[in-house]
């Protein structure tokens, strides 16, 4: 099962389910550190992807020379 398949009327129930469990009040602050963790992850993986690549680039340029 993917995210895909929850649709609209499951995403609304958990929407509506959230706002009950941490109020009005709150959602603004849960809807932040979800936000700084989605890019905080965005960013680890970048690095990651980054950290991999690169032997491959270092392999590239020797073989040149």
């Amino acid at each position: 099962m993917n995210l895909a398949a929850i649709g609209v009327p499951g995403l609304i129930i958990i929407l509506v389910i959230i706002l009950i469990l941490f109020g009005p009040r709150k959602l603004p602050e849960v809807g932040a550190a979800i936000g700084k963790t989605l890019a905080e992850f965005k960013r680890s993986a970048k690095d990651i992807m980054e950290d991999e690549e690169e032997p491959k680039k270092i392999d590239t340029q020797e073989q040149v020379k």
